[in-house]
């Protein structure tokens, strides 16, 4: 049965919800990051996700799920995805596996982003309002580790990745949190990411170059993994994050978590004293995981995320006032 177009929703529809680092530009929410998610809710049969391809050179991977069934995967290829279902209310769950960290991600016009247009309803279909997050906000700031990079395998592209699988979406998940989940690959505090990424430094409180990261709350707790890709780093250099990330959210508890090889670690807990902030804290990751849970001596497989999760879990609620949800 052909596609009859009914309504069409601009991505900044209140009935839309975006959760993670979006930005925007005319008739479009824009991600960079893998992990960001978009989720909506209609009545009806049919629905089409419009996106942006233009100009890209790699395509996203995105997991859709519709109600309670096993997300799918979508290589956005195309401009418009289908999705169908039988006659009645729905709840579609859209999140980034990956956007790839080798061709630019961050200076307009992108070759890899995730562009998303907005919806088309079909006639017989009707969006419903959803109910906004309502738990803790957290946001992530970290590598390729953050990314999800080579969770799944060693493969080097997207195929390897999966932002769902990696510690920080586990994290948040646990939580029940809204969560910003910041990662690219080889990034470091001073060092530069892959696909014309700026260092930690230059890219903090930006979804892109030429978006300022807004939001519309601060976050209770923001987490920061960087650090095992500078080659050198001192305690001022990685003090100085610490005050862009206070002077960006002066109320927020900020998370200290080194590298989990341990890289730096020293350098890291001598910046944390050296701020002399009650509100900077300093996790200890050292034998969270070994090689044997990585992949590629490296980037955590899927069950060292889940072991690094299991260790991160307890410890923020030991250092934060974030609790589980039960």
């Amino acid at each position: 049965m052909p596609f009859e177009p009914g309504e069409v929703v601009a991505p900044s529809d209140p009935r839309i919800v975006l959760e993670g680092q979006w930005g925007h530009q005319p008739g479009v929410a824009i991600t960079v990051n893998s992990g960001s998610r978009l989720s909506f809710s209609f009545a009806g049969e049919r629905v089409q996700l419009l996106f942006d391809t233009t100009g890209l050179t790699v395509a996203p991977h995105l997991w859709i799920t519709v109600d309670d069934g096993e997300p799918a995967l979508h290589v956005v290829k195309e401009s418009v995805v289908d999705l169908s279902a039988p006659t009645g209310r729905h709840k579609v769950e859209v999140v980034v596996k990956d956007v790839s960290e080798h061709v630019n991600r961050w200076n307009p016009p992108f070759e890899c982003a995730v562009v998303f247009g907005g919806l088309v309803l079909d006639v017989n279909s009707r969006l419903r309002l959803s109910g906004r997050p309502d738990g803790p906000r957290l946001e992530f700031y970290g590598d390729s580790i953050t990314q999800g990079v080579r969770a799944l395998s060693e493969a080097t592209d997207s195929e390897g990745a999966d932002g769902t699988a990696s510690y920080a979406y586990l994290t948040a998940r646990a939580f029940g949190a809204t969560s910003y989940q910041v990662g690219f690959g080889r990034q470091g505090i001073v060092r530069t990411g892959n696909g014309e990424v700026p260092s930690g430094l230059e890219s903090f409180g930006w979804n892109y170059a030429g978006s300022p990261a807004e939001r519309i709350a601060p976050p209770d707790v923001v987490i920061v993994n960087l650090g095992v890709n500078d080659e050198t780093l001192t305690p001022e250099q990685y003090a100085e994050y610490v005050a862009r990330v206070r002077s960006a959210y002066p109320q927020t508890t900020i998370v200290a978590l080194p590298p989990f090889s341990g890289k730096h670690a020293d350098t890291i807990a001598a910046a944390v004293k050296s701020v002399d902030d009650p509100n900077v804290v300093l996790i200890d990751s050292t034998g969270w995981i070994t090689e044997a849970d990585c992949t590629d001596d490296v980037h955590p497989s899927v069950a060292g995320n889940r072991a690094i999760a299991d260790q991160l879990i307890p410890a923020l609620e030991a250092a934060t006032s974030l609790r589980r949800r039960s």
